[in-house]
């Protein structure tokens, strides 16, 4: 027995709407055995746009029943059917959601016209229910209507039923089919040629625009994990909707992947990524000249025009650092911003400060040792390269590190001797780098001692 179903709703994911009107249709294949159909108070406001469409108001539905006085006759239609909608994954997680929240656990077999339809009249000109409708002559009357959409459905299942000769519906009926879980837009075929390997992975819309990057350490498995389940939440549905296309690339490592995923996420700015885009580290070591000469170092929050020397998730981290520099290079704690007020200076007192704050040191002798902080600095900061697996046996991936940032990666055959980080760069995409992958190459770096070559004054150590 299959359970034809359409529902209208206030929005487009079940967490956060209600349904406003339900159909279904019991049919053995052959015929109508029985129908259930009913509007429905969602307790919430229906949006203008969504009465717009589909002339159901707030009127009414006002005397109609709530979900929860139909709960149980809902259920009894549903549980011992397979459950077939047009974008089945829509119809069905609103109703699972809503009976859940009443109590009861649905569980059932899916078929998608979507999905069928592709299969058995490939070449449509599209495929939803009304361009569907147009192209195999099947007559909507109530469009955008619960009754009327799930009329139509039936009629467009029924040719689906004798056009199958291939045995799709079988196919997408035995155990539990992940095909079930795809987008209704996305050809399964994408996913059979998903590789087993590390890499990036872009969903793209009907207009082939990237609406979301993600990482794997395995891209088959981590692109199917998405489509394993029908979460209610917004994205969940909007990725089902809008997801039209798959591509890749693969990576040697997991860490490349997670480092591609940043530079790509930080390229195209997906409209689905949520995290990666803003992550930056919080505070910055800054240098800059006062009115009267003086150089000037100070911890702040990071500026967006304005280049660090130094960053920092943590004040605290910036303060000890500067402090250090301050003793080691003679320098002023007022300048510095670590003394404030009008007390005389701690640095004076302790003859660490020769009293640039007082005007007592020329700016040329005080900022030649801001200068030589600075340098000892920056030549602190490592350089090193990681050299792990490639893309295949005859290559090695190589990360580089220079003076403390990222500067880039690449691949070399596996017999490549490198000397130097001139020599390596001819190797290497360089490309923009954060704190978060600086960060991930770091701990990287810590955790496999082994895979890492140090380079002092770009040669290797």
């Amino acid at each position: 027995m299959y359970a034809i179903v359409d529902i209208e709703t206030t929005g487009g994911y079940a967490a956060n709407n209600g349904i406003t009107e339900l159909a279904i249709v019991l049919y053995d294949g052959k015929n109508e055995i029985n129908r259930f159909q009913t509007l429905v108070n969602p307790l919430i406001s229906i949006p203008k746009y969504i009465q717009s469409l589909t002339g159901i108001t707030d009127d009414m539905v006002s005397l109609a029943p709530p979900f929860a006085q139909i709960a149980s006759e809902v259920f009894g239609y549903l549980k011992d059917a397979i459950f077939v909608a047009h974008n089945v994954n829509f119809d069905y997680s609103f109703l699972k959601f809503q009976l859940a929240a009443c109590g009861f656990d649905l569980q059932s077999k899916k078929l998608c016209t979507v999905r069928l339809s592709r299969k058995i009249f490939p070449g449509l000109q599209g495929y939803s229910l009304g361009k569907i409708c147009r192209e195999l002559g099947i007559s909507i009357s109530n469009r955008h209507r619960a009754g009327g959409d799930a009329d139509a459905t039936v009629q467009l299942f029924e040719k689906i039923l004798q056009e199958d000769t291939q045995g799709h519906l079988k196919t997408m009926l035995k155990g539990k089919s992940k095909e079930q879980y795809l987008p209704p837009n996305l050809p399964s075929e994408q996913l059979i040629d998903l590789p087993y390997v590390a890499g990036v992975y872009y969903f793209h819309d009907q207009k082939g625009k990237v609406i979301y990057v993600g990482k794997a350490k395995n891209l088959r498995k981590r692109v199917c994990s998405h489509f394993s389940n029908n979460k209610p939440n917004l994205q969940k549905q909007e990725f089902l909707r809008e997801i039209y296309t798959i591509s890749w690339q693969t990576c040697g490592t997991e860490l490349m992947a997670y480092l591609l995923e940043c530079i790509e996420i930080k390229r195209l700015w997906p409209r689905f990524n949520r995290s990666l885009k803003r992550f930056e580290q919080a505070f910055g070591l800054y240098v800059f000249e006062d009115r009267n000469g003086y150089l000037r170092m100070a911890i702040e929050k990071r500026k967006k025009h304005m280049e660090p020397l130094y960053t920092f998730s943590l004040l605290a981290e910036g303060h000890n650092l500067l402090r250090r520099l301050v003793k080691q290079f003679g320098l002023c704690s007022k300048l510095c911003f670590m003394q404030k007020g009008e007390a005389e200076c701690e640095g004076i007192k302790e003859r660490i400060c020769s009293g640039a704050c007082e005007k007592r040191e020329l700016p040329q002798l005080y900022n030649q040792r801001i200068e030589r902080a600075i340098e000892s600095l920056t030549m602190s900061l490592p350089s090193f390269t990681l050299i792990d697996q490639g893309r295949h046996a005859s290559e090695q991936s190589y990360i580089l590190i220079e003076q403390g940032k990222f500067y880039g990666m690449g691949y070399l055959p596996v017999d490549s001797v490198i000397d130097d980080t001139t020599q390596l760069k001819n190797y290497l995409t360089q490309y923009p780098e954060n704190d978060y992958m600086r960060g991930l190459i770091y701990q990287h770096a810590a955790r496999w001692p082994g895979k890492k070559i140090n380079f002092v004054s770009g040669a290797i150590k």
